[in-house]
Order: structure tokens, then sequence, then C-alpha cells
């Protein structure tokens, strides 16, 4: 069975710059190989890690309806089941350490429930074969409600250095009980903290019942880096980012 991570927190957080370095942590110091999930239907998870999507869930599902409607004949006599896991199978993105799957935006309007729960069955799945999946959610709750999130071994909610960061973790904290989901562990990070709020942030999140795991500072090298279009997995090993990332999940019960 995989050890499943899965990271939440509202939007700005940096919540997918620590996704890419946790698959970074992984690979290095578990050894991997990492099936790295990108279920936002904003795509940006393969930016960070460096790598090109050539092809998402959300469009392939279009593409199988559109098969569906021309009544096209499919290769192979596959029926429609069996042609959608073919293509799964060749969307997956195969990087050195990792792999990655995207789950996209669908073309049509609509609500994307099709598409997370093809991501949830596909992430089941896959997750066979890995040791470890790295699950980068879409901002806010969105993905508990609709279950995306399950399964999970660690969470990590993700805030920032505010006050209402951690009010939206303390909110997701809740919603994974009242949905009674899965979740074996949840910690807290409080990202890019720039000076001595670090620890009057820890006493609020610990009066709000909240586990913090640690602190990771405003490093300007991710500034620069997504300044540049340059991969957050790339970091040099002395960004002050990546140490406390590390020392964040040294700490965890990660096997």
């Amino acid at each position: 069975m995989s050890f499943v991570i899965a990271l939440s927190g509202k939007g700005g957080t940096g919540k997918t710059s620590i996704a890419a370095l946790t698959v970074r942590y992984l690979i290095e110091k578990r050894k991997g190989p990492v099936l790295a999930v990108d279920a936002d239907s904003n795509a940006c998870f393969n930016e960070a890690l460096g790598v090109e999507v050539h092809a998402t869930i959300g469009n392939l599902r279009e593409e199988s309806l559109a098969v569906v409607r021309a009544g096209t004949e499919r290769p192979g006599g596959m029926s429609m089941e069996q042609l959608f896991d073919y293509q799964v199978q060749q969307s997956i993105i195969e990087a050195k350490g990792f792999d990655l799957i995207v789950m996209g935006r669908p073309e049509g309007p609509g609500c994307y429930c099709a598409a997370n729960n093809i991501i949830r069955k596909y992430t089941d799945k896959l997750s066979e074969t890995y040791p470890y999946v790295v699950i980068d959610n879409e901002a806010g709750m969105e993905h508990l409600s609709r279950r995306t999130t399950h399964n999970v071994d660690l969470l990590l909610i993700i805030s920032d250095p505010t006050i209402r960061g951690l009010q939206t973790a303390k909110r997701i904290n809740n919603l994974v009980d009242e949905l009674s989901l899965d979740v074996k562990e949840r910690a807290v990070i409080i990202n890019r903290i720039s000076g001595s709020e670090g620890d009057e942030l820890k006493e609020y999140a610990g009066n709000l019942g909240l586990q913090v795991a640690g602190l990771i500072p405003q490093d300007s090298l991710i500034f620069d880096y997504d300044l540049k279009g340059k991969p957050i997995i790339e970091l040099p090993d002395d960004s002050t980012a990546l140490m406390s990332v590390f020392s964040i999940l040294d700490s965890l019960r990660i096997p």
C-alpha cells in the first residue's frame, strides 16, 4: 500500500511549492518512486515539478464523450472503459524519480464532479504500484466535500502567516471530521514567515486546536524561481524553504 500525503489550504499559501518540495524529499530521503497527483482544475503542479503536460483527465473525458456522441468506432473493439483506461495510462507523465497525473479542466460547462470522480478512481488504482503518493489539491475545501482527498495517511494543511489563513486551516480540519474522511494524521504548516510572528501564530493555532508541524521562512529564491519560470523542485540545497520542509517532514511519521 502507498503512503499518501495530501496538501490543502486556502489560495496563495504556497501549497504547490511545498507539494513539489515534498516530492523531492521523498525521492531523496525515501528513495521513491512517487506518484504526484495534480487534483487542481487550474493545473500548475507540473510547473513546480519541471515537466510538460501532454494530456489531462478533464480533456480525456471530453474526448471520450465526443467519441460516444459521434458513434466513432473504437480501436480494437475496446469498450469505453477499456479505451479510457488505456488513455489514462498514456497520460501519465514520467520523470526522474516520479510520475505525474493531472486532473485538468473539462472543456465544457458545468461542475468538475466527473473529473474529480475519475481522478479519485485512478489515484486509488495507480497508487497500488507506488510507495508514495503526493496529492496537490485545489485551494479551499471543495476537494474535501467532493472527497477527492480520502484514504490519506498525512494531510498537510498549509497556511500563510495570517489569522485568516489559520482560520481556513481550522475549517478544513473541522470538515475532515464532519465528513468522516479517512485521514490518519493531520499537521499544519505555516509558510512564508518573515519576522518574529511565528511564535504568536503557533500559539493562536494551538488555541484553535491545530497541531503546527513547523514554520517555513520567506525564501527569496522561491520568488526568483517563480519569476523566471524555474521549477521549484530544483531549488539549491541551501534554500531556507527547502531545508525547512525537509526538517518538518523528518519530524513527521513517514515510513
